[in-house]
């Protein structure tokens, strides 16, 4: 694998600098399918809370990719135990881990009912500018590194590093989340957990002597789920969104011809994955252009959800004490129930020992013995003993009150 003539460097304020040495990582910087992720919010409808949260699923690749260069330099265990190959291969799965993100965060991959990972590893196998790069450098690159995104690589270290319960993507997420959403939620010590972690047993570890530095980042997990991410404000706009695309589903079915009004949501209207090249014009600004296009609609209740999603005049929200009161206040305005009233559960456990692929936090005891964390600290195993997190509430216009 070769490397540049010359480091390059992006300034970036969680990281201080976000550094590239390697070409076959600086040249996937530079297609088209990555370069779309400047395009795209990390936090698609959190901006309606905190309003700074503007960063870009562009900024989170590279720093998930600093953070997995770091582990790769500076743990020393890491960087013996995997090969030179292994070591691009896991910085790449890294850096193009959200390449197939659509917009809007996760709540747009509930509408078009599929997963970003899916699309993400649809770019990196098939025909595109990623794909085309990975294989110039190594014909099997692009499965290799597929196969690290979706837990599959036989190198369970590598897969550790991208996607488990202590990953770059997750230290990357909570620190530049927190930074940008004005919040103090989501701050740990990263420094402190590199320096702690280690391989044995082919696991990722960290040494004892961390462990409350896992705990600070466990419950850093923790408030900015309930204080940001799951924020009932946030939620409301999530809900507009759901409901936007529903009325366009039902009209669709009516007439096929709405689809020639609104053409980037083609595909999506007949249920059909989308082909890399639609997903590479599928941005937030395509989004909002055909939320213009919907508020001037021939349907008074689709245009009616459209300009609620351009100009914030968002739900309001409620207990679900109070369901039936509210659906009848809805009935007696005029307010169709699919479209106006929802009713939203959002759970979360902040750490859930052998929870799928996600796997444990382990930890290296002194004497060379591995205990999953929950079984040596207090405060992750209340956590974890418990079950998740719950939050039930109900949604419908400001109106009705």
């Amino acid at each position: 694998m070769s490397t540049l003539s010359e480091e390059k460097v992006f300034r970036d304020p969680i990281h201080g600098y976000v550094r590239v040495q390697d070409k076959v990582v600086w040249d996937c910087i530079q297609t088209r399918e990555f370069q779309r992720l400047r395009r795209v919010k990390q936090l698609g409808s959190t901006s309606m809370v905190y309003h700074t949260s503007e960063h870009t699923r562009f900024a989170h690749s590279l720093g998930v990719y600093e953070i997995a260069r770091r582990m790769i330099n500076e743990v020393e265990d890491i960087s013996r135990t995997l090969t030179e190959y292994e070591k691009i291969t896991v910085k790449l799965a890294a850096l193009l881990h959200d390449v197939g993100h659509a917009p809007f965060s996760h709540s747009f991959e509930a509408i078009m009912n599929s997963d970003h990972e899916l699309y993400t590893i649809q770019i990196i196998k098939e025909e595109s500018e990623v794909n085309k790069v990975l294989k110039e450098y190594k014909d099997t690159l692009p499965t290799d590194v597929a196969s690290v995104i979706n837990g599959t690589h036989p190198n369970k270290i590598l897969c550790q590093m991208v996607s488990s319960q202590l990953d770059a993507d997750r230290m990357d997420y909570l620190l530049r989340d927190s930074y940008f959403s004005g919040t103090k939620y989501g701050e740990f010590d990263l420094e402190r957990i590199l320096r702690t972690m280690r391989v044995a047993d082919d696991k990722l570890t960290i040494k004892a002597s961390g462990t409350h530095t896992i705990e600070d980042y466990i419950m850093a997990r923790y408030h900015m789920y309930w204080q940001v991410y799951y924020h009932p404000v946030s939620r409301s706009y999530d809900t507009l969104l759901q409901k936007v695309f529903k009325r366009l589903f039902d009209l669709y079915k009516q007439d096929k011809g709405i689809a020639l009004k609104l053409p980037m949501f083609k595909q999506l209207l007949e249920k059909k994955q989308l082909s890399n090249e639609e997903m590479y014009l599928l941005d937030d600004s395509a989004c909002f252009y055909s939320f213009n296009l919907m508020s001037q609609i021939d349907d008074q209740i689709l245009a009616d959800l459209a300009k609620r999603v351009l100009n914030r005049n968002l739900f309001k929200y409620t207990s679900v004490d109070k369901k039936e009161e509210i659906e009848q206040r809805c009935l007696e305005k005029g307010y169709d129930l699919r479209y106006y009233f929802h009713q939203d559960y959002q759970s979360q456990n902040p750490y859930k020992p052998y929870s799928g692929k996600s796997q444990c936090i382990w930890v290296l005891e002194e004497d060379g013995s591995i205990k999953e964390l929950s079984t040596v600290s207090t405060i992750v195993s209340s956590l974890s003993q418990n079950d998740s997190y719950e939050d039930e509430k109900i949604f419908f216009p400001k109106e009705v009150l």
